[in-house]
């Protein structure tokens, strides 16, 4: 089954108060509530286009594919790309356990990755 994961994002992009986050950028009160508590089932083609640009991802970030007991879907189906199997680790409290000195080098490798 295809389903949003908001909170993969949230945690992915360091925002520890979602709703907050989604006020700001322009969304309601309603919305915000329902995608902090991952309660979205269908979104409307503009709203995915405008989650997408306040998150700086895009449609399949924001979406996680589960396959149901009985499929059987092959681990070449492009689906597979949807498996949100890894553990996201909290970047902000990993770089703060760092020396400075590894952050200047990771800082330098950042920058030349954009």
């Amino acid at each position: 089954m295809l389903a949003y994961n908001f909170d993969r994002i949230f945690k992915a992009k360091g925002i520890d108060r979602p709703f907050a986050f989604l006020r700001k950028v322009g969304f309601s009160d309603n919305f915000a509530t329902r995608v902090k508590h991952n309660r979205v089932k269908r979104l409307d083609p503009v709203l995915i286009e405008r989650l997408c640009i306040a998150f700086g991802c895009t449609p399949n970030d924001l979406m996680e594919w589960q396959p149901d007991k009985d499929s059987e879907v092959s681990d070449a189906h492009p689906l597979q790309q949807l498996r949100r199997t890894e553990k996201l680790f909290d970047l902000t409290k990993s770089l703060s356990a760092l020396p400075l000195n590894k952050l200047n080098e990771i800082e330098q490798i950042l920058n030349k990755m954009s």
